[in-house]
């Protein structure tokens, strides 16, 4: 496989990745960050990053609204609930 078609299936595979995750807001941030240790805010943050690396000014909120579709205040009004005691136990004991 060249390396043109690479970066393309691996681009269409985050884009999936990224719409799958828009519609299943039922999945919390901390849960994906207590079984997975990332979360849409830390793909958000590498997408930043990675435009940060190739000169591409982007802030922190401005990569997160182009990862979550909305402004994160937006989508965290819709869509994120208060963790539990036991999901930020879990997170506490995770990410110690």
């Amino acid at each position: 496989m060249d390396r043109d078609t690479e970066i393309e299936l691996q681009a269409a595979a985050f884009r999936r990745l990224r719409d799958h995750l828009a519609e299943r807001t039922d999945a919390q941030n901390i849960d994906m960050m207590n079984l997975a240790g990332f979360c849409r805010n830390c793909l958000s943050r590498w997408y930043q990053e990675a435009a940060n690396e190739r000169g591409i000014e982007m802030g922190k909120e401005e990569a997160r609204e182009a990862f979550y579709g909305m402004p994160y205040d937006t989508w965290k009004e819709k869509h994120q609930t208060e963790a539990t005691a036991e999901q930020k136990a879990a997170f506490a004991k995770t990410h110690q």
